[in-house]
């Protein structure tokens, strides 16, 4: 029973999860067909995206009801922070970008819809339903990094990305969020698991929406 609360939010989101799998944007990270355009555009939204990431985490290290629990989600948000710097400085320089040009690059929508939410949930809701919206970040990431890496990319700018997601390092991560979403819910009440439920399955929809964005190269369709 320990793990029924992952086994509940993953049987809710199946499908999402292999529709993520079978998007050409991850199936091009290892036939090598994704066009580094397209890459690139992620990555620049993908800064984007974890310095609002980070906030979230904080704000679930603030709400956290054990100091332990409050130094993992302030340590994962520095390390969101350090992999903006670090990963995507150099990959963007790769791809013929620099980190400061990137942040002046727009924040496309669905970006911007991602991390509204979650910053919405994690300020307004319980720290039960923080924890559950930024969940999928870590975990379908794990699970996407894990399934790739068997394939391999014969891009080695995919193949470093890929490898980040597939270390161990980063399951560690995941599995130490995994066990605090455990504890939560056998302790949430039926109104509350309703609720990470909710945001748990909507956050990752925004993944998929992320990716196929990303692909699409998505801008805003007014005003721009």
């Amino acid at each position: 029973m320990a793990d029924r609360m992952r086994n509940l939010l993953w049987s809710d989101v199946e499908e999402i999860y292999d529709r993520i799998l079978a998007h050409p944007f991850v199936t091009g990270l290892t036939d090598g067909s994704l066009p580094h355009e397209v890459f690139r555009h992620y990555i620049v939204q993908d800064a984007h995206y974890l310095r609002g990431y980070a906030k979230a985490l904080t704000v679930c290290a603030a709400k956290a009801p054990t100091d332990d629990e409050t130094v993992m989600f302030a340590e994962h948000a520095t390390g969101a922070i350090a992999a903006e710097r670090e990963l995507h400085a150099d990959l963007l320089g790769a791809l013929g970008l620099t980190s400061e040009q990137a942040r002046t690059l727009p924040v496309a929508p669905p970006t911007r819809a991602y991390v509204s939410y979650l910053l919405a949930t994690a300020y307004g809701g319980s720290y039960a339903e923080g924890v559950a919206a930024v969940l999928p970040c870590y975990w379908i990431y794990g699970r996407v990094g894990d399934h790739l890496v068997g394939a391999g990319s014969p891009d080695p700018l995919f193949q470093r990305w890929i490898d980040m997601y597939a270390g161990e390092e980063f399951q560690a991560v995941v599995d130490a969020v995994l066990e605090v979403t455990d504890r939560i819910g056998a302790a949430a009440s039926p109104t509350e698991q309703d609720l990470m439920r909710e945001h748990f399955t909507t956050t990752s929809r925004y993944e998929w929406m992320f990716w196929d964005g990303a692909h699409r190269q998505e801008g805003w369709p007014i005003g721009s």
